[in-house]
């Protein structure tokens, strides 16, 4: 449904955890129609549960009525001993949680959560260059491989 590409970019991240999401009818109706934004969205730590604050799922046009707060914060569903890990880790300094990905799995929607360290501007840019580095190497490879040679 959706991918948060620039949190990886953004956040280096340490620890990953798939939850589950509390929402309303209208917002599953909007979800399946493929429409949400995770571009401004982090996860808050109140006391025993995790929010999600800042995710826009856009209103439902046909639920009329009925149809949901596109911003609102929505809970996230997980275990106490979950709860208490991500809280103690998001506590510690510089680290963040994340949404990194949305999806339908079993006809549940899931939150994949991380946290993450905030990366600064010199660590984005190795960070880049491995990359573009990696992605070269592979493109060698597979040319190699096939036979082909690119000159």
């Amino acid at each position: 449904m959706a991918d948060n590409r620039r949190a990886r970019h953004e956040y280096e991240i340490t620890d990953t955890l798939e939850c589950g999401i509390s929402l309303v009818g209208s917002e599953v109706k909007s979800l399946r129609a493929g429409k949400m934004s995770l571009d401004e969205a982090y996860g808050r730590v109140n006391g025993d549960e995790v929010w999600l604050i800042g995710c826009d799922i856009p209103e439902y046009v046909k639920a009329n009525q009925l149809n949901h707060i596109p911003k609102r914060p929505r809970k996230l569903l997980m275990h106490r001993r979950e709860i208490n890990r991500f809280a103690g880790l998001a506590s510690e300094k510089g680290l963040t949680l994340v949404p990194l990905k949305m999806y339908f799995k079993n006809g549940r929607v899931k939150l994949l959560m991380g946290i993450g360290r905030g990366r600064k501007l010199h660590d984005k840019r190795q960070k880049l260059k491995a990359d573009t580095a990696k992605r070269e190497i592979d493109v060698g490879i597979r040319a190699r491989s096939s036979g082909r040679r690119d000159e």
